[in-house]
């Protein structure tokens, strides 16, 4: 039971960062709710 949570752990890992980086990469169309981001999502913006 150990050994698969270690592996769906890892694969979760790798979809936060992706959809993290998605985000910082993206605006929101509705000004009003753009939600701020976290301090250390800034490093994985791309422009």
């Amino acid at each position: 039971m150990k050994r698969i949570a270690m592996k769906f752990s890892g694969m979760i890992a790798s979809l936060a960062l992706t959809v993290t980086i998605m985000n910082v990469n993206s605006a929101c169309i509705f000004l009003v709710h753009q939600p701020k981001l976290p301090e250390g999502a800034q490093k994985l913006r791309k422009f």
